[in-house]
């Protein structure tokens, strides 16, 4: 009952220009995604039926989940300063 992972292409971009620690801090958060898409310490964002956020340090990954089709798509992994923007 995995979920597959997706990103938007803004997301795919955000993710590749993340300094190589937080990268890899990011990914394995992702890989736990995969598994249980809402973690202990998910938010759901308020306003948005169907976004959440988990932390990874100081950077948010923000995503949609699709129960139906199980598909988590990574909307935006940004630093916490400028997520919400």
């Amino acid at each position: 009952m995995k979920y597959e992972i997706q990103f938007l292409a803004s997301a795919a971009k955000e993710f590749n220009s993340l300094p190589k620690d937080v990268k890899t801090r990011v990914a394995k958060a992702l890989d736990g995604l995969e598994v249980n898409p809402r973690p202990p310490g998910v938010r759901k964002l308020r306003g948005h039926k169907r976004l959440y956020r988990i932390r990874v340090g100081s950077y948010r990954v923000v995503y949609e989940i699709d129960d139906d089709a199980k598909v988590i798509l990574v909307t935006r992994i940004r630093h916490r300063r400028e997520v919400y923007r």
